[in-house]
């Protein structure tokens, strides 16, 4: 009866103390039972260390084996134990059992060779390998798929190689399990050469499954998918029968979207071979269609499982967050929860990775609870991705306390938190941690330095990014990307040499580190230089990316170079770009800042899908030439077309109005602002308003306006009134103006240079040269006036009274010769506007040798009669030569176009295109 008990013990899915139980007690009735023999006791034991190696059911074992150690244990039944306890990960158990063998079968050495590759000890397994060949140990078949797969394991080629030959050498070198132990290791050790040749020249009649699998998982794992396919489809010709292993390898494969279809065609095959029921396919095929960007395939091959594991909910919320559908992936997430399957590491991380990338904090703080709940907070991935998710949902307080309980840090704990920090605007915080990882002496990746940076860039610290550069440079961490982010660092902070010296120092720059130095030329004020590096490119055989094109665009538009603008416009259409999404904005703002409109509009109509931005740079391009009432039509027809706009589209149609004098419609724009859109105005969009009243001349409807603002004046506020006040002759309110924008924060010498020449004009010198002591006690200059134009492909730079043109004698005499015809036609000097106490003749002559007015007189020196002249001015133009180049314009024949600080003049026949308001 104790015998029939035990020989009906099968193995079971979980461990049944109701079976193993009377198993035990049957077994010590079988072991006093006088008439029971040896052979029939070793037997049951045998039965029970199956069993027990089959359930990892390590006590149990453990308890078979102090059975055992009370009689004599067989050789037999030593090789048992030592199977079992390599199987249940008790390396140490099998090893004190073999040592204890005096005399050990080849069984006995397998045994202790496979319980060291289970337990992940390979080196400890070939090693044992090569002293069963020292001692001399008759190896058998068995013996070569255990220390194969050790030599896959650690990438050991030579070794496997020598393995192979003796297993050729014993006459093993065709048996089929021994095949596929050497395709896998050859596989993992990735000579794929070496497995297909062993492949196609052993297996002769090639009808084995496994064969197949072997040899098709290798070429996956390698990469070669589309040799693994035909691999596939030629076990599918030769008629090889396909198993679970087969679909799920070929699925694996076709993780491509360019292979699609052929898993759709090996997802049609399983159903057809009713295979679609095994839990594995489906989880194969759902990982497929994610992989291929197909999630509604993926969600309905999941939805459609009868059986479903840990890896199949894994599967599918690892496919949603890779597709960055962040709330279906929750809301599978929450369904998981309520069919009762446990979450492991991957189901808690997709869940936190969803819920920060998609900025649910309420959800993310629910997961975080249920991982202190279970348990799981002492996990170093998922602190560090619960950091991350933190930072996503600008929550630094939890973040900060999730970093600092963390039982363990390592490198990207840290680097998370800093970059957390950068991400957020807290700066500071972020260096003051990079410190502490100083001061510990932690090593530091260029991930962690490039938060830093981006910190630093935030803080405007010169020495802060001198102090990083200088702690790369000595720990040798300057690699091309690191360097192209000190470039552009350095660049947004200001220090062009040093951005420019560490460019020169990249010996293998690449297209990031060419657009990083343009960007940076470009931000610098420095466009020709960054022009020419863009032209330099090619040179290099370097092909722009649209980033370096979009740099080029804002250099061209800074110079209100047309012809570069066109040139770029077509080496854009020459290399194939899409005009759409940032070029399409880039280009239509640069035809805009160099004056021609009209090719804007083109830009804009060639467009099929607009987005904000190419509306809003169409509104402010129309708004820089003066057509305020085409800027208002354009906005009317995007709102039309469902498109929302936001605070900068507000800005620049308030512009538009302003240069255009379109009060009544200003007002009503900021309006639809405020109660329509629900936006809360910046102080530019208040700035704007009260110089659309001011140059109305409602001026007190402006002070009005700005007493009842809902925020402090800006500086920009209270030059727009004081500016309008010196044109409208208000002086109590240019007083007050006055006094306000001297008690501003602000340094900027605009604000200076415009009180001191309002007290000019009053004829107050003594106010003026005070003013004047001021600035130049906080260090503040007055921009000098520079204005340029191109001719022949170059830039021509001229300053207010410059004599360093080469033709600088010519140019005097053409705007002397062309100052004559004009005062015939009734031009006259407006001396009020010249802001020095000198004599009258003296201001004529300042007058005279404006920055704008030489340019003209080169352009017109130079150019063919009746072409149009293009001039570009750093700073507003004056109202004498506003009114110089009105007849300019008619005298001459020419359309004379002239860009200021802040829009454009078409000066034709006599009329400006600004209607006099600007």
């Amino acid at each position: 009866m104790p015998t029939s008990i035990l020989s009906g013990l099968k193995p079971i899915s979980t461990l049944n103390q109701g079976i193993l139980k009377p198993a035990f007690e049957s077994l010590t009735l079988l072991s006093s039972h006088p008439l029971t023999s040896p052979s029939r006791l070793e037997h049951t034991h045998s039965l029970l260390l199956d069993f027990c190696t089959t359930e990892k059911a390590l006590p149990q074992g453990q308890q078979l084996h102090a059975r055992l150690l009370k009689s004599h244990v067989s050789v037999f039944l030593a090789t048992k134990l030592i199977h079992m306890y390599g199987k249940c990960g008790s390396l140490l158990d099998a090893l004190k059992v073999f040592d204890e063998i005096t005399e050990r079968t080849i069984f006995t050495w397998n045994a202790m060779m496979g319980a060291f590759v289970s337990s992940g000890k390979y080196l400890a397994a070939i090693e044992l390998y090569r002293e069963m060949r020292a001692l001399g140990v008759e190896l058998d078949a068995c013996t070569f798929p255990s220390v194969l797969k050790a030599c896959g394991a650690l990438g050991e080629t030579r070794s496997g190689a020598e393995i192979h030959g003796v297993a050729v050498k014993c006459g093993y070198g065709e048996v089929v399990f021994v095949c596929n132990a050497l395709i896998s290791m050859y596989a993992k050790c990735g000579d794929l050469d070496g497995t297909r040749v062993l492949f196609d020249g052993i297996m002769m009649e090639k009808e084995d499954t496994v064969s197949w699998n072997s040899i098709i998982s290798a070429h996956v794992a390698e990469g070669k998918c589309l040799e693994a396919l035909s691999l596939f489809r030629r076990m599918q010709e030769v008629g090889v029968e396909s198993n679970t292993y087969t679909f799920v390898a070929a699925l694996q494969g076709c993780e491509d979207p360019s292979f699609v279809k052929l898993g759709m065609e090996i997802h049609g095959f399983v159903l057809k071979s009713n295979h679609f029921v095994d839990v594995y396919v489906a989880n194969a095929l759902i990982a497929m269609y994610a992989k291929c960007g197909r999630m509604e395939d993926s969600v309905r091959v999941f939805d459609g499982m009868r059986c479903r594991d840990c890896v199949s909910w894994n599967t599918l919320l690892s496919g949603l967050v890779q597709n960055e559908l962040y709330s279906d992936a929750l809301n599978y997430f929450r369904d998981m929860q309520g069919s009762g399957s446990k979450f492991d590491q991957v189901s808690v991380l997709n869940s936190i990775a969803a819920s920060g990338r998609s900025g649910n904090l309420l959800k993310g703080k629910e997961v975080h609870a249920y991982v202190i709940r279970n348990g799981m907070d002492s996990n170093l991935q998922i602190g560090n991705t619960m950091i991350d998710m933190y930072a996503k949902c600008f929550c630094l307080k939890y973040m900060g306390r999730a970093f600092e309980c963390m039982p363990k840090k390592d490198l990207i704990s840290w680097t998370t938190v800093i970059a957390g920090y950068a991400q957020n605007e807290c700066h500071l915080e972020a260096m003051n941690l990079f410190r502490m990882v100083q001061v510990d002496g932690m090593a530091v990746d260029p991930m962690m330095i490039g938060s830093v940076l981006q910190a630093c860039s935030e803080l405007k610290s010169k020495n802060f990014v001198r102090e990083i550069h200088g702690y790369v440079l000595k720990r040798d961490l300057a690699d091309t990307v690191l360097q192209n982010a000190i470039v552009n660092v350095y660049g947004e902070v200001g220090h062009i040499d040093y951005a420019r010296r560490v460019f020169e120092s990249i010996k293998s720059k690449d297209i990031v580190s060419w657009t990083s130095m343009i960007t940076c030329c470009v931000h610098n004020g420095l466009p020709v230089e960054a022009l020419e590096l863009f032209y330099t490119l090619n040179q290099f055989k370097i092909h722009p990316d649209s980033i370096a094109v979009v740099s080029a665009l804002s250099a061209t538009a800074s110079l209100s170079s047309l012809k570069k603008g066109k040139e770029i416009h077509g080496f854009l259409i020459r290399k194939g770009f899409f005009l759409e999404g940032p070029i399409a904005s880039s280009l239509l703002d640069t035809y805009a800042h160099c004056g021609s409109v009209e090719n804007s509009r083109k830009i804009f109509n060639s467009v099929k899908q607009r987005d904000l931005i190419l509306w809003t740079s169409m509104i402010n391009a129309n708004g820089m030439h003066g057509c305020g009432s085409k800027a208002i039509a354009l906005f009317k027809k995007m709102t039309d077309e469902n498109v929302i706009p936001d605070h900068i589209t507000f800005l620049a149609l308030l512009n538009a109005c302003s240069h255009s004098g379109l009060m009544d419609e200003g007002k009503r724009v900021f309006d639809i602002m405020k109660y329509e859109y629900k936006l809360e105005p910046w102080p530019e969009h208040y700035a704007c308003m009260v110089d659309l009243l001011s140059r109305s001349n409602s001026l007190e409807e402006a002070h009005h306006f700005v007493r009842n603002m809902p925020i402090k004046p800006t500086s920009e506020v209270w030059c727009a009134l004081l500016s309008a006040s010196r044109i409208h002759s208000n002086k109590e309110l240019g007083e007050l103006a006055a006094k306000k924008l001297l008690q501003s924060d602000t340094e900027n010498s605009g604000k200076y240079v415009l009180i001191s020449n309002i007290f000019a004009v009053d004829g107050r010198w003594n106010d003026v040269e005070e003013v004047r002591l001021r600035m130049k006690g906080n260090g503040t200059k007055k921009t000098p006036g520079c204005s340029w134009i191109e001719v022949e492909n170059k830039i021509h730079t001229f300053m207010a009274r410059d004599k360093s043109h080469p033709k600088s004698y010519d140019i005097c005499l053409k705007l002397a010769q062309l100052t004559k015809l004009l005062e015939k036609g009734g031009y006259r000097a407006q001396t009020k506007f010249v802001f020095h106490n000198v004599s009258e003749e003296e201001k004529i002559q300042v007058l005279y040798r404006h920055s704008e007015r030489l340019a003209l007189g080169y352009g017109l020196l130079v150019t063919p009669n009746g072409t149009s002249i293009r001039i570009t001015k750093n700073l507003r133009i004056c109202d004498d030569c506003h009114a110089f180049f009105k007849i300019a314009s008619k005298v001459s024949q020419r359309t004379l176009v002239v860009r200021d600080a802040n829009r454009f003049h078409h000066f034709e026949r006599g009329i400006c295109s600004c209607g006099d308001f600007w």
